[in-house]
């Protein structure tokens, strides 16, 4: 069984529905297993909490 992490800034619930669906769909094309195996978990994260070239996301 696939477990699939993704760890991001915040959104919306509309866009996090189509990236489990595209990632499931990614799973059962190259694997040749049935979407009930494939499971997504996503970590959500404030601007600041993270950064990026030496600077919080947060001040951007």
């Amino acid at each position: 069984m696939p477990i699939v992490t993704v760890q991001q800034g915040p959104r919306s619930v509309e866009l996090k529905r189509e990236l489990v669906k595209q990632i499931t769909d990614a799973f059962v094309d190259a694997y040749r297993i049935p979407a009930e195996t494939v499971q997504v978990w996503i970590q959500e994260y404030p601007a600041d909490s993270w950064g990026a070239a030496g600077k919080l996301t947060a001040d951007k």
